[in-house]
């Protein structure tokens, strides 16, 4: 089961570099095993209305939230121990988040964020996960 981070989301939404491989992932791998974090959606959401690109948001909502893949967060209580994350592992708020989120319901993060790579969860992008 896997954790997708903002960035694979924004890499494909954003037609970056990646685009066609997290596509790939997003076609290959079932959604009912793919999450991601009420911080991405909400990250997602700032991203694209900041570009004025409000109808690629509904259209992301449509095709992936409401039709796939689960939402997860954190409890507050989870909230207290971010803060040992970001000092083991040199994370920021985002990235301690996602890998709070990763420990708590075991997922394996699929990110291009090379920061996780000094985790002890470690990360996958898209391409690997298919291999």
């Amino acid at each position: 089961m896997y954790l997708v981070d903002t960035n694979i989301f924004l890499e494909t939404l954003l037609n970056q570099d990646k685009a066609a491989e997290v596509q790939s992932f997003l076609r290959s791998t079932d959604l009912n095993i793919v999450f991601m974090t009420d911080f991405s959606l909400y990250s997602i959401g700032i991203t694209l209305f900041r570009l004025k690109k409000f109808a690629l948001f509904i259209s992301f909502l449509e095709d992936i939230v409401v039709d796939g893949i689960d939402i997860l967060s954190l409890d507050p209580e989870d909230l207290k121990t971010l803060d040992q994350s970001v000092q083991q592992f040199s994370l920021d708020f985002d990235d301690a988040y996602q890998y709070a989120v990763a420990e708590k319901y075991d997922l394996q993060l699929v990110s291009f964020d090379k920061d996780f790579d000094r985790t002890e969860r470690k990360r996958k992008e898209p391409a690997e996960v298919l291999e």
